[in-house]
């Protein structure tokens, strides 16, 4: 899922930015209006985050470039009255999250949104491996492939940062969910075994002093 982040506040609009790529999404940001405009008119993007105070063209005229796209907008922005609201949803915003905000909230509208527009991913498939994300049944060359709940969780994050050198640290806390404490075996050890039962020993590869890469 590709999502255009439109915000001028550096540090709202990283925090976005981190927070997504982390639940598996691609993000592209821009800082003002024309840069947007540029953007949205030259690629496609399944989800757009768009502030309205924004330099140059302001989120609501930046609609006028979006609406023929069909693509979904979520407006944030730092405007809480009723009519902001209201004339953002009557120019074709499909929500409307108001600052500051949970990044938590912000992560459940973008799945609602993206879910509703039936752009939510179902299936995965790669080398022969095929992921039912729902089931999560996984099946390699059409055989099912017994997966543990942190192999399967290991998996999506692997294949949803592909070709990025991703740190020890930073795969452990997306998949046991909690503080890395420097203790490598337990993820060393899923590596291994994950490589052993899709075959993929050539595919997932040892980053020296870094961590772990899927190279597709």
């Amino acid at each position: 899922m590709d999502i255009l982040i439109v915000e001028d506040e550096p540090a709202i609009n990283h925090l976005i930015c981190v927070n997504l790529q982390d639940e598996g999404y691609s993000c592209t940001c821009a800082f003002d209006g024309h840069h947007a405009a540029e953007l949205i008119e030259k690629n496609h993007y399944d989800l757009i985050l768009l502030d309205i105070m924004l330099p140059g063209i302001n989120g609501y005229e930046l609609m006028e470039y979006v609406r023929p796209t069909g693509v979904p907008v979520i407006f944030i922005t730092a405007r809480t009255g009723l009519n902001d609201r209201i004339k953002g949803l009557k120019l074709g915003a499909d929500d409307y999250i108001v600052k500051p905000f949970q990044i938590g909230e912000l992560l459940a509208r973008v799945e609602a949104v993206l879910r509703r527009f039936g752009k939510s991913e179902k299936r995965l498939e790669l080398y022969g491996v095929t992921i039912d994300l729902e089931s999560r049944e996984v099946r390699k060359d059409g055989k099912p492939v017994e997966l543990t709940v942190k192999e399967f969780d290991l998996l999506i994050q692997l294949i949803r940062n592909k070709n990025v050198a991703l740190q020890r640290r930073r795969l452990y806390e997306l998949v046991w969910k909690e503080e890395f404490t420097g203790e490598t075996r337990t993820l060393d050890t899923h590596i291994q075994r994950l490589r052993k039962k899709l075959g993929w020993e050539d595919h997932i590869k040892t980053v020296f002093r870094i961590g772990y890469r899927l190279e597709v």
